[in-house]
């Protein structure tokens, strides 16, 4: 299984049109990362949901994210790509707690910027 995780500093970005890059984990059967890749997202969209294609290339099937608009979130899940925000803190500390099922999305969308239906 593949999770993505917007990402600054080794942390989860709190905005996923923001953030400067993608950290990419494989985690085996038990949930543990057995691989790591920082995805750099392309220029253009301030909502980012251009990288959604290179998500799906990578096999990415969950996505944590801090908090992200309405737009990405349709986005993603058209690709079936599931979407949990609501997380914060360290990257590898994030997947450890969902591996421990100690997140659930949040369902708080972020109304501060324009939606991306139309991409």
């Amino acid at each position: 299984m593949k999770i993505a995780l917007p990402s600054k500093g080794g942390e989860v970005d709190g905005h996923f049109g923001h953030c400067e890059a993608f950290t990419v984990y494989t985690l085996d059967d038990n949930k543990n990362i057995t691989d790591e890749e920082v995805l750099t997202p392309p220029p253009g969209c301030g909502c980012k949901s251009n990288i959604v294609p290179t998500l799906v290339d990578k096999g990415v099937t969950l996505l944590l994210a801090g908090n992200m608009g309405q737009g990405a979130v349709n986005l993603l899940k058209k690709q079936n790509i599931e979407v949990i925000r609501g997380c914060e803190g360290e990257l590898k500390s994030v997947v450890a707690d969902w591996a421990a099922g100690k997140i659930t999305d949040t369902e708080i969308i972020c109304e501060d910027h324009g939606s991306c239906d139309n991409h």
